[in-house]
């Protein structure tokens, strides 16, 4: 009996086997286009003057080769004041400068030469608040048994100010981004406030003592706010109320080809940034 029962076992084995075929599946690709990572943080208390761009091209989904785009020219330039601040090639898809000038209110232009064409954006500096306290409760958030934190600031007067937030632990893979404007707060203290749910799909848990965090908060102009509050929705990922994902264009202008547009976005903010111990 045992005997035949391993014979049983053996022929559904090789049954099994002889049913595996090589399916050969089409992935969908996408043009492949150029890459811009470039925001230029100016944080508070410091000259502002070491920046980075980050340049490659856009990844075939099961490409695993290094797509840092060398040999580019990249340049910024102040528009009112025609100053011109040159990147250096880092030959690893980077490009640094250490002379660039911040100035609040100006407009830049980012202009990359790059495989025979021509790309630029621009975007404004905006001022940020000074952050006058950061504390923790339980009182204001969706679960009066979580941790939130607050950070507390004053907008200012003049209405049209345009904030993100970061929120990032180190333990934690993607940081929280948020976006706020001052349309119901303008001139008047302001107490924003953080709070992580419990997700046990994703292995993500609450703020719990001993966390540390690591907080930005920026001065943006609106075009960049437009941006990433759609990129901000398109991480929620696909659900009955998250958005659709759809192709999300930044600021960066081929002028030589413009169908040939590339990815990211040219961004120049005002930075505050603040780490704090979950207690």
């Amino acid at each position: 009996m045992k005997n035949y029962i391993k014979l049983l076992l053996a022929l559904f084995t090789v049954a099994l086997t002889g049913c595996e075929d090589v399916i050969d599946v089409d992935v969908q690709t996408d043009t492949l286009r150029l890459v811009v990572e470039a925001s230029l943080d100016w944080e508070k208390g410091t000259t502002g003057n070491e920046q980075l761009i980050t340049l490659r091209t856009s990844t075939p989904f099961f490409d695993t080769e290094s797509t840092n785009v060398t040999g580019a020219e990249v340049s910024v330039t102040n528009n009112a004041t025609g100053e011109v601040f040159l990147f250096t090639d880092q030959n690893n898809g980077t490009y640094t400068t250490s002379t660039f000038e911040p100035q609040l209110e100006a407009t830049y232009t980012l202009e990359i030469l790059y495989d025979g064409e021509r790309y630029i954006a621009e975007d404004t500096m905006n001022p940020v608040p000074d952050i006058t306290d950061i504390y923790q409760d339980t009182e204001d958030g969706f679960d009066d048994e979580t941790i939130e934190l607050h950070i507390v600031f004053t907008d200012f007067e003049e209405e049209g100010d345009n904030y993100l937030f970061k929120f990032e632990r180190p333990q934690d893979l993607l940081p929280t981004l948020e976006t706020g404007d001052d349309e119901f707060i303008n001139g008047n203290e302001v107490d924003w406030w953080y709070e992580i749910d419990d997700d046990e799909d994703e292995e993500i848990q609450p703020l719990l003592p001993g966390d540390v965090v690591n907080i930005s908060m920026h001065g943006i102009s609106r075009s960049y706010f437009n941006y990433i509050d759609i990129v901000i929705d398109q991480m929620g990922g696909v659900g009955i109320f998250e958005a659709t994902p759809v192709d999300v264009k930044g600021n960066c202008i081929n002028t030589t080809n413009p169908d040939n547009y590339a990815h990211g976005y040219f961004r120049v903010t005002q930075t505050n940034k603040a780490t704090y111990t979950v207690q």
